[in-house]
């Protein structure tokens, strides 16, 4: 209760939160935060690693139904990563260099992503893990305004850009040794 009052107020005021700005926000007595966490920094760090924790975006992609048309389920994994992405740098730009080291399995998000899209793996042009990755870095450049230039991209548009690359018709690369099918290519 106490950690989920810290967030807003650390997203909005960073480390420089205060102890009354978070009882009030909490609707405690200033004296329960030093009880229950012993100073502020205990409280902010521990509201922060909660904030950073990735289990509840692996929750989140998880829930996504595997049975839901290829186009459903790109948008959702796209939606759920881009949110994530601006949520965590929106934290990371106000409680500075001093970060908790959070747990990560990078390679997880794939897995899961993999099993959700496995269903259409002979439609696509990738290996389902690699289209996993394709869905990442599109949604985690699209959370940055400044890598493209302000212009903002809807979640539609990106998983249209993501099913014609990832499940469209393959396109022709040339290559020194002659033209070969981008799916060929993207294999070797």
């Amino acid at each position: 209760m106490i950690i989920d009052a810290v967030i807003p107020l650390l997203i909005e005021h960073g480390r420089g939160v205060t102890t009354r700005q978070i009882a009030e926000a909490a609707g405690i007595a200033e004296g329960t935060v030093f009880r229950a966490f012993g100073d502020k920094e205990t409280l902010v760090a521990a509201a922060i690693e909660k904030y950073l924790d990735p289990e509840p975006l692996r929750d989140a992609l998880r829930a996504i139904d595997p049975a839901l048309p290829l186009e459903h389920k790109i948008r959702a994994v796209i939606f759920l990563m881009r949110e994530r992405f601006q949520s965590v740098m929106r934290m990371m730009a106000v409680i500075g260099p001093e970060r908790p080291s959070v747990p990560q399995e990078r390679h997880e998000f794939a897995h899961i992503i993999a099993r959700i899209i496995e269903p259409e793996a002979a439609a696509l042009n990738l290996p389902p893990e690699r289209v996993a990755y394709v869905l990442r870095l599109i949604s985690f450049s699209s959370a940055f305004p400044a890598l493209n230039e302000g212009i903002e991209f809807s979640v539609d548009e990106l998983a249209r850009i993501a099913l014609l690359g990832v499940a469209g018709r393959p396109f022709v690369v040339f290559t020194p040794s002659g033209a070969a099918p981008a799916a060929d290519a993207a294999h070797h």
